[in-house]
């Protein structure tokens, strides 16, 4: 991953996978990136860098009666900021782990 950003991003989209592999018809997404969150919860096309993520999170969303994007307070979500920036300090030292991204953000029934 290029940036903290598209990490926020694209934890976002695992999640959503994973709410839909779980069978969830409810889920609550929380992140600590106001501008990540902010482009889930439109409907407007997505121009930025992570617009593929953002169009598939997008698509995902018709998977859930109902699903809420809410935006935290980094001290809140501490936790999945550390794991997100571990994350993105192994994509550059060549080793992805992509179980890390799906607990960056948390669901629920």
């Amino acid at each position: 991953m290029s940036s903290p950003f598209v990490a926020k991003a694209y934890a976002c989209l695992k999640t959503t996978k994973l709410g839909i592999n779980m069978g969830l018809n409810s889920v609550t997404i929380m992140g600590d990136s106001k501008t990540v969150i902010n482009k889930c919860q439109t409907i407007a096309r997505d121009r930025s860098i992570i617009r593929a993520i953002i169009k598939d999170i997008q698509s995902n969303k018709s998977c859930f009666q109902k699903i809420v994007f809410r935006f935290i307070q980094r001290i809140e979500n501490i936790q999945s900021h550390n794991l997100a920036k571990d994350a993105l300090k192994k994509e550059r030292r060549g080793v992805p782990d992509e179980g890390d991204a799906e607990r960056n953000y948390s669901s629920s029934k």
